[in-house]
């Protein structure tokens, strides 16, 4: 009997088949499982699908937010965790997208026996650079300082202008509309928090730890996740694929679901 506690906390949907190999599906900063609504059709078929709100964002539980839990990626880990536990569905393929593939690598550094693989769709360990190193992140820090600071001041502007960078394809509008009204449904107090773990964590010495199967999925053209970060990703982590998608944009499950789709399919396929 699965305890309604963690489900209702994080909204938890599964849907596909029942005979299937497990997929979860987890979202970026801003957004909710909403987002994967392209992909789903795509894979209940051959999966059994698991899709969650991170709490603070979509339907989940607002009451069971707390800034001492979420205040790192560590929390998020570990409702992650606690949705496998609870399921019982056995060995999973994580699909992290953005800012949830670092809680994917942390899930799955603490109990690699949870996962069948990992898919680091778009993923940063770090948004910003580190001359010392030569690492690209992307981001100066005083970027980062910048584009915090103007969330603090008017998270709606900050949605507003923000929202149609991240998703890029400026041919298509509509897309950016959507990921604005996605950041714009979320509580500014809870953003402000979640905004700095994404952009101020650095995930970087996590990712030798992983142990399980893993594909690095990252865009042609990302202005978020440049692909100086997607081959970091995959130079770290021990046997890991790297795959380019034809895709633009950070959001490629909104953007090219069935190149997205495709991706997933494959790597389930191929670690069975």
């Amino acid at each position: 009997m699965w305890r309604m506690a963690v489900l209702s906390r994080n909204h938890v949907t599964v849907t596909g088949r029942a005979d299937g190999p497990v997929v979860m599906l987890a979202h970026g900063f801003g957004c909710d499982q909403n987002m994967w609504r392209l992909v789903v059709p795509l894979l209940e078929s051959h999966f059994t699908v698991v899709l969650f709100d991170h709490v603070g964002a979509g339907r989940s539980d607002l009451s069971a937010w707390s800034e001492e839990r979420y205040s790192s990626l560590d929390g998020y880990a570990e409702d992650v965790l606690e949705i496998c536990h609870e399921l019982g569905l056995g060995p999973v393929t994580f699909v992290g997208h953005s800012v949830s593939a670092m809680m994917g690598v942390l899930a799955a550094v603490r109990e690699p026996q949870a996962f069948a693989g990992l898919v680091l769709l778009a993923p940063s360990p770090c948004f910003i650079d580190d001359p010392a190193t030569g690492y690209r992140g992307g981001f100066s820090a005083e970027d980062i300082d910048e584009l915090l600071g103007s969330l603090d001041a008017n998270y709606l502007g900050w949605s507003g202008a923000m929202a149609p960078v991240i998703m890029g394809n400026p041919e298509r509008p509509e897309l950016g509309e959507e990921l604005t009204n996605s950041f714009c449904r979320t509580d500014p107090d809870i953003a402000r928090v979640f905004a700095r773990v994404t952009f101020l964590s650095d995930n970087r010495e996590d990712l030798p730890g992983v142990t399980v199967p893993a594909l690095v999925a990252q865009c042609s053209s990302d202005a978020i996740a440049p692909p100086e970060v997607g081959a970091f990703v995959h130079a770290r982590i021990p046997g890991s694929r790297l795959v380019t998608l034809n895709a633009t944009g950070h959001c490629p499950q909104l953007a090219a679901p069935e190149e997205t789709a495709a991706a997933i399919t494959e790597f389930v396929e191929a670690t069975r």
